[in-house]
């Protein structure tokens, strides 16, 4: 299933800063076909370093979709049933506006002139897109991690929009906890000398600081057992150490492999302005707490984490629906077990996939 990306744009976009970007551009993929009474369509939300290749293979690059083994034909989103999309985030570097576009004003990337963005602007922007594709309710919104975040923004910004919603692994707000892992990724790109206060778009970008924010971010993505399981004490070509600072342990080769290639694809500035708006997110903000927020969702919840997750463990998605349950609202949740950590909403696809499925066809079953 070769797949190629689409762009579209769109005059402007007010802002919750107060700012109003002019013109904007959101970069998508879709997969299957829209029914005739657009009744079938699912908006997939991708997490941070995520894009809008969600599955397929990219006419660019050649490479599988992040999420590949969840969408296709027979698969959790089954495309022959689904009409299945996928867009880059405001704020992100491939394809959507971003830091690293073009400031209409100056004729140079934004850097960072770039207005802060919320949880809430990026997900206005999709409901443009979603619109501008003649699509008024969403089948259903799905997504881990931030895509998770996003689910819960859109349910409650969008109440009537939404017919089902599939939050795995996420959060309504980050703790101090994730708030500091992001941090100490900010600091690592902004320390870096090449990051020239976010303006290096002309010359050598930041490699170094986001290589390491990458590998912070690496770390919490996986759990001690996978750790273990994955590399041990396992040495480098070596029977023993050699008491030098090169990478002398597979984890320490792996850590520095992913920086490496992060760093090919990604923007530093987008990393400092997406892991702030993950950070200011609180979905209860401006509501007095999470049960009146989600009080005004209309949609049915399937709300899944992992048992090994300790980024976004499962108490948070356990608040998630202890809130839902508080208001009487219609919610289904499943704890899956893995030693995979974060990382599982990716890769345990077994068990996620026949929830997800058998809850989305009983969905579109009613709503059609």
């Amino acid at each position: 299933m070769i797949v190629e990306t689409e762009n579209v744009r769109f005059h402007s976009l007010a802002l919750d800063c107060g700012v109003t970007l002019a013109p904007v551009d959101v970069a998508y993929e879709g997969w299957g076909e829209l029914n005739q009474a657009k009744t079938n369509a699912v908006l997939i939300l991708h997490a941070f370093s995520g894009d809008a290749h969600a599955a397929g293979i990219s006419a660019e690059t050649g490479k599988p979709g992040w999420w590949d083994n969840m969408i296709g034909p027979g698969k959790a989103f089954d495309t022959n049933k689904y009409f299945v999309i996928c867009s880059n985030v405001l704020g992100g570097c491939r394809g959507t506006t971003g830091p690293s576009s073009l400031n209409p004003e100056t004729g140079r990337p934004y850097a960072m002139s770039f207005p802060l963005i919320t949880m809430g602007d990026m997900v206005r922007l999709q409901k443009m897109l979603v619109e501008h594709l003649g699509i008024e309710r969403l089948l259903a919104v799905a997504g881990g991690s931030m895509g998770g975040m996003q689910v819960l923004e859109w349910v409650v910004r969008y109440p009537q929009s939404v017919a089902a919603a599939f939050p795995i692994a996420g959060t309504a707000r980050h703790s101090a906890q994730q708030i500091a892992f992001n941090e100490v990724g900010r600091q690592a790109i902004m320390a870096d000398p090449d990051w020239n206060g976010g303006d290096y778009y002309s010359g050598k970008p930041p490699g170094r600081g986001l290589s390491v924010a990458r590998m912070v971010g690496h770390v919490t993505y996986m759990s001690d057992d996978s750790m273990r399981e994955k590399f041990g004490r396992r040495l480098r070509n070596k029977a023993s150490p050699v008491f030098s600072f090169d990478d002398e342990f597979e984890v320490e080769s792996y850590l520095r492999h992913r920086g490496t290639q992060f760093v090919d694809r990604f923007d530093a500035n987008s990393y400092l302005y997406i892991t702030k708006a993950m950070d200011i997110f609180d979905l209860a903000q401006g509501f007095g707490s999470l049960g009146a927020a989600l009080e005004r969702s209309q949609a049915r919840f399937l709300v899944i984490s992992f048992t090994s997750d300790w980024l976004y463990p499962s108490y948070q998605s356990l608040e998630i629906v202890s809130a839902l349950r508080s208001r009487n609202r219609d919610v289904a949740y499943c704890e899956l077990s893995s030693n995979y950590g974060h990382d599982a909403f990716l890769v345990e696809v077994g068990e996620q996939t026949e929830l997800i499925r058998g809850f989305l066809a009983r969905v579109y079953k009613e709503a059609g």
